[in-house]
């Protein structure tokens, strides 16, 4: 028996319901909205539990800044980390969304914007939302990264570890697939390092410290270089897809950015916010 066959060879429709070649509902696009809906749910939670003093019309404007800062962002970033060339030979490329292409770092870079647009709105300081987002995106990055897996994209380095994955797409267009190398199955080391271990610290932090209100910006810091090791300790098995930056894959380098600024909200002074569940009592003259 060829040793290619005692692998799983990738199979997967990147479509959840196609209507023709092109066209259908693609598991990418049901990833992001099973994001955003578990970032409404999570944060619809911590307002009940009065763990944040926005309200439900609040909430619903920083959700909506988050999915177009995200969306944006993701965009964006794709082109300017990655293929620079491209959009600056065809910018319209960015509208070509079905081409897929989106980057975790731009995303970070819309979500920043949002926050800060979102702050202005409801006059939340702006370390706060990013509390807010920070211990709830690790469920957005989780389900995008198996949304990877099932495109059969961003595949990782060879391996002959039992649980390789033959990609059909990994090697030269045209490359029978016994001559294609088992690969980590790195999208989804991704999903649980940066999605799930994320997204359970995180919801650690809100549920089990006071950091949320004593602290705001603390868990967005630890949320950030959280991250940054995440994604680094994953891009050790995923096949770079751009150019190294000093040696490192574009992940990793980029990531250092992020650490950097976890580190600096984990430092500077912070100032607790008032505590709701306290009433002000103004005595009579």
């Amino acid at each position: 028996m060829p040793a290619f066959l005692a692998y799983w060879v990738h199979d997967l429709s990147p479509f959840l319901i196609r209507f023709n070649d092109t066209f259908g509902i693609r598991y990418y696009g049901v990833a992001y909205i099973a994001g955003f809906v578990s970032a409404w749910w999570l944060l619809s939670r911590y307002s009940a539990r009065r763990l944040t003093t926005i309200s439900t019309g609040e909430l619903g404007d920083l959700i909506t800044a988050l999915v177009i800062g995200v969306l944006l962002g993701g965009r964006l970033g794709y082109f300017v980390f990655y293929e620079p060339e491209v959009f600056l030979h065809s910018p319209m490329t960015l509208l070509r969304v079905w081409a897929g292409g989106m980057a975790s770092h731009g995303g970070f870079i819309g979500v920043a914007a949002a926050l800060w647009w979102s702050s202005r709105a409801t006059k939340l300081p702006w370390r706060h939302l990013a509390d807010l987002i920070a211990s709830v995106c690790g469920a957005g990055l989780m389900f995008g990264r198996i949304a990877n897996f099932i495109n059969g994209e961003l595949w990782g380095k060879s391996t002959t570890m039992a649980w390789g994955v033959i990609f059909p797409d990994s090697g030269p267009p045209g490359t029978p697939l016994h001559l294609l190398l088992p690969r980590h199955p790195s999208q989804l080391y991704a999903a649980v390092l940066e999605g799930l271990v994320l997204l359970i610290g995180s919801q650690l932090l809100v549920h089990k410290t006071s950091l949320l209100r004593r602290a705001p910006g603390r868990i967005t810091g630890w949320f950030l270089v959280g991250y940054a090791v995440m994604r680094s300790l994953s891009e050790v098995f995923r096949e770079p897809d751009a150019a190294l930056i000093l040696g490192l894959s574009r992940g990793t380098f980029y990531s250092l950015f992020i650490a950097a600024g976890g580190l600096v909200l984990l430092l500077i002074p912070t100032t607790p916010l008032p505590d709701p569940n306290k009433t002000v009592t103004v005595e009579k003259a």
